[in-house]
């Protein structure tokens, strides 16, 4: 685990903004991207010595009043705002004592839910992305990739160790990168029990890369593409959507992207031509 998650996620939020975002004029030439530590020490009403403590690891207490301030000058998004906060309340293991394992069991009202998304490709996944519950059309879409193989099945480990996942997801790079910044966002709440899962990956040069600098938190949707031995390369508009009150779980589902992908999802899931629609129609 890094030892200045703090530190890290504060200058990855600065490196990402530019100045025109929160108002401020260009200025000479930069000699790194993003804002400068005094910029936005003036935006949250801090100190620079005092971001700079917070930002070099010299100082992990922060209270909730400059968190709060951190977080407007650095124009942080909903999701963000919690990070950064948990990250904080996380200094010094404090909550990795308390953490309880992750369930693997998913509520009635959640596996009717996932019935009724049938055959679309939908999966509940835990914190560690242990894949829990799914449709029949996920089994379709993935199954042929090696994702579903063995008693316990775990996006995350099946990216990184399994050799048909390169095959199976042409943006793997991309992928890879999400997944790791998941598995960290998480780790900075004190998870301990996150750590076998980590300490196994690590030892896998591309994860222990991504692991070191991922700082940022995961996308919440976009598109990934699958290749399909049968249906093909399909473009799948992707939502994450958390499940409220319940260990962290999340509910990941796909829609076709475009016409063709509907098309091929249609003849992959045996639903009737133009049921399933192209999210961008």
């Amino acid at each position: 685990m890094g030892d200045n998650e703090l530190g890290a996620f504060l200058r990855s939020c600065r490196d990402a903004l530019s100045p025109a975002q929160v108002g401020l004029p260009e200025g000479p030439r930069r000699r790194a991207p993003g804002l400068r530590r005094a910029e936005v020490a003036t935006l949250a009403g801090v100190s620079v010595e005092y971001l700079t403590r917070l930002e070099q690891g010299r100082d992990r207490h922060p209270s909730s009043e400059v968190l709060s301030a951190l977080a407007g000058a650095l124009l942080l998004s909903a999701d963000a705002y919690v990070h950064l906060h948990r990250i904080a309340k996380s200094v010094g293991g404090r909550e990795c004592q308390g953490a309880e394992p992750p369930r693997r069991t998913v509520r009635p009202t959640v596996r009717a839910l996932i019935e009724r998304l049938e055959p679309s490709p939908a999966v509940v996944l835990n914190r560690l992305d242990d894949l829990l519950v799914h449709t029949e059309g996920f089994a379709r879409l993935t199954a042929p990739s090696g994702l579903l193989d063995g008693p316990e099945p775990n996006l995350t480990r099946f990216v990184f160790t399994d050799p048909r996942s390169r095959t199976a997801l042409p943006d793997w790079d991309r992928v890879a990168d999400a997944q790791t910044a998941r598995l960290r966002s998480q780790s900075a709440w004190g998870d301990g029990h996150m750590l076998p899962l980590v300490e196994g990956l690590a030892e896998i040069p591309e994860f222990a890369a991504r692991w070191r600098n991922a700082a940022s938190l995961p996308p919440r949707r976009g598109v990934h593409r699958w290749r399909h031995p049968e249906a093909g390369e399909l473009r799948l508009a992707f939502e994450c959507l958390d499940l409220p009150d319940y260990d962290g779980q999340y509910l990941l589902v796909y829609l076709p992207d475009d016409a063709a992908t509907g098309a091929a999802m249609d003849r992959l899931t045996g639903r009737r031509p133009g049921a399933l629609r192209a999210v961008a129609d």
